[in-house]
């Protein structure tokens, strides 16, 4: 499947962040902006420094009037253990059966010998349901473009 671009509908999605709470429906979400994080693999070390950095950066990110989710295809009982360590005041949503993932064209095959890992990823949803921004990469090693994130966040709201 090709990954979702810029003014395709956003894929939508059910994914759990907390076993025994309501799962996080994307379509939920409709009258405001939402930003997708999709990363490989929680506790690992860019992925941890992506999301300390939106974390250690609430106030700009908190202050953009959108709903911030990271997405890793761990269990959400690993998802809790890795966001409460990192303390970031965002979900982080598991796709362990990796739907959303495939749904966005943006799940791994061969990730060093792991099958089905999310390429980093970051998808910003407008408040009607469509990709107002889409970056995607192929090397695991590079964090996405913030400051391009925030902007596409303002300009959708």
């Amino acid at each position: 499947m090709s990954e979702v671009s810029v003014g395709q509908q956003a894929p939508d999605f059910t994914l759990h962040d907390v076993f025994g709470r309501d799962p996080v429906t994307l379509s939920e979400h409709r009258g405001q902006p939402v930003v997708l994080m999709f990363v490989p693999l929680a506790f690992s070390g860019v992925c941890t420094e992506e999301f300390c950095h939106v974390g250690e950066n609430w106030d700009v990110w908190g202050g953009l009037g959108a709903r911030i989710y990271g997405i890793s295809i761990d269990s959400p009982f690993v998802n809790q253990k890795w966001k409460s360590d990192m303390g970031v005041p965002f979900p982080i949503l598991s796709d362990f059966n990796k739907t959303a993932a495939e749904a966005y064209g943006v799940l791994e095959q061969d990730f060093f010998g792991l099958k089905g890992v999310a390429k980093r990823s970051v998808f910003v949803v407008d408040g009607e349901g469509s990709v107002g921004f889409a970056w995607v990469s192929d090397d695991p090693g590079v964090l996405p473009p913030f400051a391009e994130i925030v902007d596409a966040v303002r300009k959708v709201s």
